[in-house]
């Protein structure tokens, strides 16, 4: 596995400024009507995803049996199953859907060695994608996938699933990772409206408090949560610089800009009263959990961070409405601007034939897209895609930010990483975050811990 080099998506941090006020503009426009206008001339399927008016065409391949992998569980495995049901419609081909857990390159490592991989891997982390190509583990795009991307998507997702020149990964779903989802009758009660600042977000969430409603919930049992976290503290105080030179280690988590992103994330982690069962709680709350109950009809919490496909749990556990009960604003700004990070899951080939890459094809297509998006949860990168394909006006204005900011965005740092550092659970980064949201007070003790952890992961990634 190589050192990991984040794609130069975007040239300094000149356009992070107009990026996030776009995605401010569409996360908060409200009663503004859609057409559809953000759709290709040539998208043409119908809302079913039928193959009636398909945009896409794929083989016939009645009898075979294939296995597509990926950590998805719960609304996401369901909705993500729907769309693998219209390609088993369409191809007459049979698809088992596997999961991983959340150590996905630990479990497939396993499976490919053992010769046993499955058709096709949905991975969450560009790190991952660039070892398995370069172990010749994944399969390159097929002309048919290949189409589908140049057609549908921008050239900085095209390339985040490149290496070495050739096409390997479709990214099929997006996620805008820097998002503050809130309870909207919390925040009446409380006499807050949102906040754009990070000293705004901790006085808001101290009222929230005070009102008698604990304001933060945190997923701190799933480590990723808490990359995230630190990622868009990092961007937004350190820059676009800093934040692609610590992706490629090429500056150490020893860093004065790293104790200054985590002595930031101190002030909420270190304050009990501002985190949902404190910090034994929080270490002890999945990520579905921390979004369940912020909208549970007890007002438990006030708010809990996490990307777009919050609006998925939100829609299959809770009775809250997105939109009207559950709304979301852009992460507070802690330097210049407010962070801009994304992340996204992959699509990738691990064995070759017909099968794979047609599957491949069809994830790339506009028609896979629409299934999921009309669902809720879900972020396409597919810049063809109709607007229209979305739920709600907040899903649509989300969506709207991601394919307006082009190829200008910062990919999910930890999912640059080698992922014994950036990916694995219980060690690494996430496990080290985890030490921190325990201790926020040892931001020394956690800098080390973290260096020593990515230096070696990162020099045996060659």
């Amino acid at each position: 596995m190589e050192t990991m080099h984040a794609p130069r998506i975007s040239r300094g941090g000149r356009r992070v400024l107009a990026v996030t006020a776009v995605a401010a503009l569409a996360l908060t426009a409200a009663g503004c009507g859609d057409d559809g206008g953000g759709g290709s001339k040539n998208d043409k399927s119908d809302k079913s995803g039928g193959a009636s008016n398909s945009s896409v065409s794929l083989p016939e391949l009645g009898g075979q049996k294939l296995q597509v992998a990926a950590v998805w569980t719960g609304a996401e495995q369901e909705n993500f199953r729907k769309v693998l049901d219209e390609f088993e419609k369409r191809t007459g081909a049979k698809v088992t859907f596997v999961p991983t857990g959340d150590s996905i390159s630990t479990f497939l490592g396993t499976k490919i060695e053992g010769g046993q991989p499955p058709d096709v891997a949905m991975l969450p982390q560009v790190g991952v994608l660039r070892q398995f190509a370069k172990s010749g583990w994944a399969k390159p795009a097929g002309p048919g996938a290949t189409a589908q991307l140049q057609k549908n998507y921008g050239k900085g997702w095209q390339d985040l699933g490149a290496y070495n020149g050739k096409q390997y990964g479709v990214y099929f779903k997006a996620a805008n990772k820097s998002l503050i989802w809130y309870n909207t009758a919390v925040f009446e009660n409380a006499g807050v409206k949102e906040p754009k600042t990070w000293d705004e977000f901790l006085k808001t969430a101290q009222t929230v408090a005070d009102s008698g409603v604990e304001p933060v919930s945190i997923g701190g049992a799933d480590g990723w949560t808490l990359t995230d976290w630190f990622e868009n503290v990092y961007l937004s105080q350190a820059g676009p610089e800093k934040y692609d030179q610590l992706a490629q280690h090429r500056i150490k988590w020893t860093d004065p800009s790293v104790k200054q992103a985590l002595t930031t994330l101190g002030r909420l982690f270190g304050k009990k009263e501002l985190v949902v069962g404190g910090q034994s709680g929080a270490l002890q709350t999945e990520f579905p959990k921390s979004v369940s109950q912020t909208f549970a009809t007890d007002d438990k919490a006030g708010m809990v961070f996490e990307a777009d496909f919050v609006a998925g749990v939100i829609g299959s556990e809770t009775k809250a409405k997105v939109g009207s009960d559950a709304k979301v604003f852009p992460f507070p700004s802690v330097g210049d601007s407010s962070p801009v990070v994304s992340a996204g899951d992959a699509a990738v080939a691990l064995k070759d034939g017909k099968g794979a890459q047609a599957l491949l094809t069809f994830l790339a297509s506009t028609d896979a897209a629409r299934i999921w998006a009309q669902q809720g949860g879900f972020i396409s990168p597919n810049k063809s895609l109709a607007d229209s394909s979305y739920p709600d006006e907040v899903s649509r204005g989300i969506a709207k930010a991601l394919i307006a900011a082009g190829d200008d965005f910062r990919f999910d740092m930890s999912d640059q990483a080698p992922a014994a550092f950036g990916g694995t659970k219980g060690s690494g980064e996430w496990k080290r975050l985890q030490d921190f949201l325990k201790n926020p007070k040892d931001v020394s003790g956690a800098q080390s811990k973290l260096e020593a952890d990515a230096a070696k992961a990162y020099k045996n990634a060659g």
